[in-house]
């Protein structure tokens, strides 16, 4: 499963594409600084992802996801080009949150409101996370 973490407001506004491209405007020198080192790497900036394994559970990925914001989506699969870009970390082009199997919120109003526009998927509220 890949996960991807961030504020509630900006998946609002960049519903219901996901792309670096979009955010561009808004970085701030070190984002911009690593926008570029990433283009000149791989050809593009990459949405980031956490992908849950054997030695980095849901429960880990959702963790770290939730340190990006109050909304976390997982879905079971990426559109290629898929880059590795550490070992829990992979990246893509672009994704379409409407493919997204799950939506974890941390508030009630968010999951109301998250669940009307994702209909495919479910969406949880979560209150604590625990480590297996």
């Amino acid at each position: 499963m890949y996960f991807h973490g961030m504020r509630y407001k900006y998946l609002l506004n960049q519903y219901p594409i996901l792309s670096p491209r979009l955010t561009v405007l808004k970085q701030n020198n070190k984002q911009r600084l690593d926008r570029q080192h990433l283009i000149e790497q791989f050809g593009f900036e990459p949405v980031h992802f956490l992908e849950s394994s054997n030695t980095y559970s849901f429960n880990e990925c959702l963790q770290a996801c939730f340190a990006f914001g109050d909304v976390v989506l997982v879905f079971l699969e990426l559109q290629l080009p898929f880059l590795q870009l550490s070992e829990h970390e992979v990246g893509v082009p672009v994704a379409d949150t409407r493919k997204a199997k799950y939506l974890f919120v941390k508030e009630e109003q968010h999951r109301v409101e998250l669940q009307k526009l994702f209909p495919q998927a479910l969406v949880v509220l979560v209150k604590k996370i625990k480590y297996n």
